[in-house]
Parts: structure tokens; C-alpha cells; sequence
């Protein structure tokens, strides 16, 4: 229990320091609930689910702390951005390699009526599909720890052009259409102001891609890892143009060329992959090639370093493997604390919701970095595939999850048999008004549209 005294003590912390970003202390002591009850054992977390686990009487308070009260997000997530640099590099040695990973993940939604929903590539539903995406920073420091620092919602251009939507979901007037690229540089350039320092900023080959991404960070001498696809195209240093693949092709045909190096450890040992680097014509750039020893797939990076950052191909393999974890801290938001299941409609209060989620993400991935070096009493790894298992396997250190589970059996929630019928009668009644109202719209059709059979 003594880390979850810690966790305990860490989540007041947090609140009190976000404080002064609320104009009135009603709508903090709710974010403060909300944020506990993200943090809780609810299967859904919702506006309805969350009133009721913090002892609300209905979802008003609830829904007004996301859609209309007065509260500053943007300080909200800065505080939460210097809490988790702070924290990790408290627990992390001083040479542990600092990323700043870039990536974006989506929600599924029903409709038109959400600010930034369109059918378009959703990585959640496995293919095209209705929803919004967000793009978000974390950062991570090697073997310690990472968390989610950072997001901008994607808006489509065409939702931006269209007035009426705009208003009706709340699109800030001042709201210009950016690609997730520009998305990305706004965010680093978020944490660039707050003092955040990277080693690396990583991301995918949508992020590689973006020449207004890579111009900021070459501009602010900020050293990048960027995945690009194999038809991207580099000048070497001969001003001979051509693609990521035809240089695998024509230079790096003999086995020599490559390097089996490890890209850090995984739950099942090192990740080993063939690597291989090739000079750009460009000044402190290069190409970063990897290799999967099984099936030859190659993954393509372009890399940048600035003056006075060293530079050697295990520093460069080292922050190409630390892009991964942003993943999980998606896989954490969304399993364990509702990331994806913000059940709002307007700009502003999908952010909120991001935002408070981010916090119990937060409290719970410091935590267990502290933890760390006290709870890690796994037994030495095998050395030979003959090595006999150990009699006493040890314990993997506290995870975001077990530190999660320790905060909620800290604050158990056992509502009274008054509240559950309050809230049961709750439902009931808002159903029976909203089937009222959904019968009386469907008489206000034509009789052909509603029976396309009668003529």
C-alpha cells in the first residue's frame, strides 16, 4: 500500500497545482472527481457513469465542467506537461535519452454533429471509418517511463469552411486548418516554450513526411528520428537524387554493410534488427535503414542532429526504438482510464476530456517510474536457452495498470441503494424523453419517406 499512498499523495499534488487554472472552485472540485473516476473500476466512463460514481445527482455538473465552465485547458495541460518532465527525469539516470514521440490516435463516432468527425483512416476501427483523430506528444525517458504531454485536435478543412458547423460545434474562430504534420510542430513548439528538452523527436512516416514539421525542429536545433516511406526522395552527397529504396539497392547490397544492434529491450528480450546508415548530402542529415532479421522488411528514417549534439549509429538506433512507446500510452488511455470514450460533441470539451484523462495517465505512469528501482525484484534473465528457471521468479516492477488498481481499491466508490435508484430513475425518465421526441420527429416526415413503398 505504500505505493498507493504515494500515487495517493501525488494525485492531490496534481490538483491542487492546476488550482488557479478555475475561475470558481465548484468546477475544480468536479475535474477533481472526474479525474478520479477516470481512475476508477467503471467499465464505461462517461458523463452519466462519472456524475454518478462521484455522488452527483444528475450529469449537469459534469457536462458543464467540459462544455461551458471557466477554465484555462491549455494551463491545465502545461501544468501536467512540467509534472510528468519533472517526474521522470527525477527517476531516470542522468544519460537516459530523452524523446519526444509524435503519433496520432482516433474515436470512433456516430453522425455529423462532432467537431472533427469525418469517415477517414481510423487506426482503432482497422480501416476507414467515422471519427476524429487527435495527434498527441509523449514523452519518454529510456527505461524509465513515458506519458502523454501534449494534443491538437485535426479539424477538416471543410468543417472550418463551413460556418453553420463551425458554430455548432464550437470551432474557435481563430481556428486555421493545419495537417497533422503542423499539428506536431505546434505541439513540440508548445513544449519548446515550457523549457521541455528532447534528444530526438520521433514519429511515423506522416510526421516524416511533413516539411513544416521538419523545418521547425531543424530551425529550433531540435535533433529528429523521422520514419519516411521508401519512395522518399534524398539528394546525396555526389547531387545525385533518387529514393530511400534504390539507395538500399545500389549501396547496401553486401551483408557487411549492416549491423545487428539491438533497438532496446521488449517483454520477450532485445529487439534485434539489422541497421544501416547512409550520409545525405545535406549537413547533420542521414538516412537510418532497418532491417527485420526473419523477413528483410526495411523501415526508413530520416535523421537529423544539430551542431554540438554527437552522433553515432547506436544513439540514432537508440531513439528509433523509443518511437513505440507513444502507442502505449494510447493503449493506456483508452483500456484503462477512457481516452476514446468521450461521449461530447464540441472542441472544447472533447480537449477537456483529453486533458483530464491525460492527468490520471499522468499521476499513474510517475508513480510507477519511482516505484521502479523498489519493486523490480525479477530474477536475472537467462544467458543460455538450457538455463534452468529460478525457484523464486521475482516480481516485474509496478506497471500505469497496477498502480492504476492500487489508486482505485484506495478510494473505493459503494454507492448507497438510494443513489442507484436516483440514477436508475434518472435513466429511465431521459429515455422515455428522448423516445418521445424521436417518434414525434419521425411523425413530421412525409408518409413517402417514412413508407418509401406507398404511393
Amino acid at each position: 500500500m505504500v505505493e498507493a499512498r504515494r500515487a495517493e499523495d501525488a494525485l492531490i499534488a496534481v490538483m491542487e497545482r492546476i488550482r488557479g487554472s478555475f475561475a470558481r472552485i465548484q468546477p475544480w472540485l468536479t475535474a477533481a472527481g472526474y479525474v478520479r473516476a477516470v481512475l476508477s473500476d467503471l467499465p464505461k466512463r462517461n458523463g452519466w457513469t462519472i456524475a454518478e460514481w462521484i455522488g452527483h445527482r444528475s450529469p449537469d455538473k459534469v457536462q458543464r465542467l467540459l462544455n461551458k465552465a471557466s477554465w484555462d485547458t491549455d494551463e491545465v495541460m502545461r501544468a501536467v506537461r512540467g509534472y510528468v518532465v519533472t517526474g521522470l527525469d527525477a527517476a531516470a539516470p542522468a544519460r537516459s535519452m530523452r524523446v519526444g514521440a509524435l503519433d496520432e490516435t482516433g474515436q470512433e463516432k456516430k453522425g455529423r454533429a462532432t467537431a472533427g468527425v469525418k469517415r477517414q483512416h481510423m487506426g482503432c476501427a482497422g480501416g476507414v471509418a467515422n471519427g476524429i483523430n487527435t495527434v498527441h506528444l509523449s514523452y519518454i525517458r529510456g527505461g524509465v517511463g513515458h506519458a502523454l504531454i501534449g494534443c491538437r485536435q485535426w479539424i477538416p478543412a471543410e468543417q472550418l469552411r463551413d460556418a453553420d458547423i463551425s458554430a455548432r460545434t464550437g470551432l474557435p474562430g481563430d481556428l486555421r486548418f493545419a495537417t497533422k504534420g503542423q499539428l506536431a510542430a505546434g505541439i513540440v513548439r508548445d513544449a519548446h516554450a515550457d523549457g521541455v528538452v528532447f534528444d530526438f523527436v520521433c514519429g511515423d512516416e506522416v510526421y516524416g513526411n511533413s516539411p513544416d514539421l521538419r523545418s521547425y525542429c531543424e530551425s529550433a536545433g531540435q535533433g529528429y528520428v523521422l520514419r519516411i516511406p521508401s519512395n522518399f526522395t534524398l539528394t546525396l552527397g555526389d547531387d545525385t537524387t533518387t529514393t530511400c529504396r534504390k539507395i538500399v539497392k545500389k549501396y547496401l547490397k553486401r551483408k557487411k554493410r549492416w549491423q545487428i544492434v539491438s533497438a532496446g529491450d521488449g517483454d520477450k528480450g532485445e529487439r534485434l534488427y539489422g541497421w544501416a546508415w547512409v550520409a545525405t548530402g545535406k549537413p547533420r542529415h542521414w538516412l537510418l535503414i532497418r532491417k527485420h532479421l526473419t523477413t528483410g522488411e526495411l523501415a526508413y528514417h530520416l535523421c537529423f542532429a544539430p551542431e554540438g549534439q554527437p552522433v553515432t549509429l547506436k544513439r540514432l538506433i537508440t531513439a528509433a526504438g523509443l518511437r513505440w512507446p507513444v502507442e502505449e500510452d494510447f493503449e493506456f488511455g483508452k483500456d484503462l482510464f477512457g481516452l476514446d470514450q468521450a461521449q461530447v460533441r464540441l472542441y472544447e470539451a472533447i480537449r477537456r476530456h483529453t486533458v483530464l484523462v491525460t492527468i490520471a495517465l499522468a499521476v499513474c505512469s510517475v508513480t510507477a517510474a519511482g516505484a521502479r528501482p523498489r519493486t523490480n525484484t525479477q530474477a536475472r534473465p537467462p544467458t543460455h536457452p538450457d538455463d534452468i528457471p529460478p525457484l523464486v521468479p521475482g516480481h516485474v516492477p509496478l506497471t500505469v495498470a497496477a498502480i492504476k488498481n492500487l489508486l482505485s481499491a484506495l478510494n473505493p466508490r459503494q454507492a448507497t441503494l438510494e443513489h442507484r435508484v436516483h440514477w436508475q430513475n434518472w435513466r429511465d425518465r431521459h429515455r422515455a424523453r428522448a423516445r418521445w421526441h424521436h417518434q414525434r420527429t419521425r411523425l413530421r416526415r412525409p408518409i413517402e419517406s417514412r413508407n418509401p413503398q406507398v404511393k
